[in-house]
């Protein structure tokens, strides 16, 4: 009966990690009360994950990359890349993939990407190679990055940390660095020969195209003097002006219009068209944008357009954008929104922010200038300055970061100690702002790991995993060990598509170990194959960094099938083939 609960809990996880219906946060701490109500775990076996040292790695790693950001040493950094404009296509490819994969050996490849978003754009424009042939290689160079050290991904701390718990031997810094380094440089060169052939090229005019000339979804109001009462939706003064009209609310009720749907008093109508075009709408009588802006235009303020990319992270996913409560927060009125390859059709507040949304705002320069310099929820899509001079504050962070490393490491002290007193020192010395410090924590994520390690220990400990195991076994014993393990790689790319990378690789390694358990091999062998597999899946624009360069790249979804399911193969069949060589089945 416990082996049923488990398992059903594991289905129902899945579905609603991948639905996203409820927090991933949400659904793990669920999942937590019904293991403890059933009796399956203790509470103190539910809550154990919380206290390991892994989450106070990642905690104080968050902390450090705040700081890091805020001081502007990753900006100083990524400014060198506008130095190589000069430089063959494939040299300028080469380095804009070195670059993100250096970085992102030591932080989340998320942030990598979106810092490196600007930068790399306007590389593009300066050498004029199309921004499709770039983009694409930098996301995969940032999460081909994460392989190589223990702290380039949450998931490897994550699984470093339960294995742990399993009593196997604890994974260092650089344990597996031979095999990222063989996937990450196998990665560069297919992005830069085959990767490059199959790339789609913008055509001049795409490429010269500004952001201004993006399709944005915006919301007015047809007012009681309106000219457009009675107008046709086909003929009306909005069509004329270029505007597609998607969809009408009207008394409560959201339809989609027909060409001859005439237009009424107090109709809110979703209208898409260009930037430039949508502040044209105002010229018309009766037309209003539904943006808060009256109040900035009374006090004589001169406003700023800017647009916002949403990031991963952000506190704002998945939230409305009336819920966000933008203006208050920020200052900044929503004008429009920009989804790529979809159509939307509800009103703008009551949508959700999802990763890669694009905002275009409204408002102040200050306020602006703060998205720009401090906010960790969007980036500013803006023509790149870059800052080729390190402050003191910001090389005291680097040395704060470089010496956790290097405390940790040595063995000088444990690795969490290490990474904590770099933490402390940052804030200490007010390298990142001490009201800001909680702000730079992903605490979902947190949640999700202690608490997927503790579904762990209940697979365990019910048996959920040696009975799902002989299944795996059974399928796959025919094509031998290198077969098995072959199995549990494809499992876990195929689980990172609906599931978040560490939620994957917590699922399925339970399962792993115990077969390597029945087996009599290195449970290590499955360990790091399943760790490595959950960052190697390039099959979507799904990942969070996939996404950020979905819509400035203006890739279509093809794209990434055909480019990165490629890529995710080759990296496949690398890690079956190469993660025995380093870690035998045989001990």
């Amino acid at each position: 009966m416990s082996i049923a609960i488990v398992l059903g809990l594991l289905v129902l996880a899945i579905i609603l990690f991948a639905t996203e219906i409820v927090s991933v946060d949400v659904v793990t701490v669920f999942l937590l009360i019904v293991l403890c109500l059933t009796n399956i775990i203790t509470p103190k076996e539910a809550f154990e994950g919380f206290s390991s040292d892994f989450i106070i790695i990642l905690a104080s790693i968050f902390v450090m990359v705040g700081a890091l950001r805020q001081t502007g040493v990753i900006d100083t950094f990524i400014a060198r890349l506008v130095n190589i404009k000069k430089q063959p296509p494939k040299i300028i490819v080469f380095f804009v993939m070195l670059v993100a994969s250096l970085t992102s050996g030591f932080m989340n490849n998320t942030t990598i990407t979106a810092l490196m978003l600007n930068p790399t754009i306007g590389l593009s424009k300066l050498s004029g190679i199309a921004p499709s042939k770039i983009l694409m290689p930098l996301s995969f160079a940032s999460i081909l990055g994460g392989t190589c050290t223990l702290i380039g991904t949450s998931t490897n701390v994550a699984v470093s940390g339960f294995i742990v718990s399993q009593g196997l031997p604890r994974i260092g810094m650089f344990d597996f660095l031979p095999i990222g380094l063989i996937l990450l440089g196998v990665g560069m060169l297919y992005m830069m020969t085959i990767g490059q052939q199959l790339l789609p090229s913008n055509s001049k005019e795409k490429l010269e195209e500004d952001y201004a000339m993006r399709k944005y979804l915006s919301e007015a109001v047809i007012a009681e003097d309106s000219n457009l009462i009675g107008q046709k939706v086909s003929e009306s003064d909005i069509a004329k002006q270029g505007f597609t009209i998607v969809s009408i609310i009207r008394n409560g009720y959201n339809f989609i219009p027909t060409r001859f749907t005439k237009l009424e008093a107090g109709d809110e109508i979703l209208i898409k068209g260009n930037v430039d075009d949508l502040l044209k709408i105002k010229d018309l009588k009766g037309v209003d944008i539904k943006a808060d802006l009256l109040d900035f235009e009374k006090e004589g303020n001169e406003l700023h357009l800017a647009e916002l990319m949403v990031i991963g992270g952000s506190e704002s996913l998945k939230s409305t954008v009336e819920r966000i409560n933008f203006r208050t927060r920020y200052g900044l009125s929503i004008l429009a929104i920009h989804r790529k390859g979809k159509t939307m059709r509800e009103k703008i507040g009551k949508m959700r922010l999802q990763v890669g949304d694009l905002l275009l705002v409204q408002g102040e320069k200050e306020n602006i200038d703060f998205i720009r310099n401090r906010e960790n929820d969007f980036i500013l899509l803006e023509d790149y300055k870059p800052n080729l001079h390190l402050k003191r504050k910001g090389v005291f962070t680097l040395f704060a970061f470089v010496l956790s490393i290097v405390l940790g490491t040595t063995g000088i002290v444990p690795l969490s100690v290490g990474f904590l007193i770099g933490a402390l020192l940052t804030v200490a010395t007010r390298c990142v702002n001490p009201d800001e410090v909680y702000d730079h924590i992903d605490w979902r994520l947190l949640i999700l790991i202690g608490g997927m390690s503790a579904f762990g220990v209940a697979m365990t400990k019910t048996g959920a995993d040696k009975f799902v195991a002989e299944y795996v076994i059974t399928i796959f014993k025919t094509f031998g060990i290198y077969g098995i393990l072959a199995g549990f790689v494809l499992l876990t790319v195929v689980l990172t598509q609906p599931l978040s990378n560490a939620a994957a690789a917590l699922v399925v390694l339970p399962i792993g170990l115990q077969t390597a358990a029945q087996l009599h091999v290195n449970p290590l062998t499955f360990a790091i194959a399943i760790m490595l597999s959950a960052s190697v899946s390039m099959l979507t624009p799904f990942e969070p960094s996939c996404i950020l360069v979905y819509g400035p790249g203006r890739y279509k979804f093809f794209d990434f099938v055909k480019v990165g399911g490629i890529l995710t193969l080759i990296m496949m069949v690398i890690l079956v083939w190469i993660v025995p060589f380093f870690y035998p089945f045989k001990v």
